[in-house]
């Protein structure tokens, strides 16, 4: 997800990247929809577009350098797995396409916040100002 991230934020700019996520967030609602009911399993491990969706989320607030784009990974991953509430309650209690993409989109959110409170608070070397 960050290297298509990369390309699309250098050839159209955090609006293409932006546009992109909304795009992966609504084809991904209707595509993990399809694949839940067609395998009749809840959140299939097969349908990653969740994370791509959410991933290219938090990349919004990342300036463009490898090390911010690397602590956005970390910090969508951590939240992702740690799931805090509301990621835990989404996970849990929205179901169907929009339960799948919604507790990845949550999670992007928390992640978005974090990494914008360290880019403020100066804790991200390599980002030039």
């Amino acid at each position: 997800a960050l290297p298509f991230a990369w390309v699309i934020r250098d050839q159209w700019g955090a609006a293409g990247l932006a546009i992109a996520a909304m795009i992966a967030f609504m084809v991904g609602w209707w595509a993990a929809a399809t694949v839940a009911r067609a395998s009749a399993v809840e959140d299939p491990g097969a349908v990653v577009i969740d994370e791509v969706a959410a991933q290219w989320l938090v990349l919004l607030a990342a300036p463009p350098a490898p090390l911010p784009y690397a602590l956005a990974f970390v910090l969508f991953r951590t939240f992702d797995i740690w799931k805090p509430w509301p990621v835990q309650w989404a996970d849990r209690h929205v179901k169907g396409g929009l339960g799948i993409m919604l507790d990845d989109l949550f999670a992007a959110v928390y992640a978005m916040i974090s990494l914008l409170v360290l880019l403020a608070l100066g804790g991200v070397s390599g980002v030039r100002s």
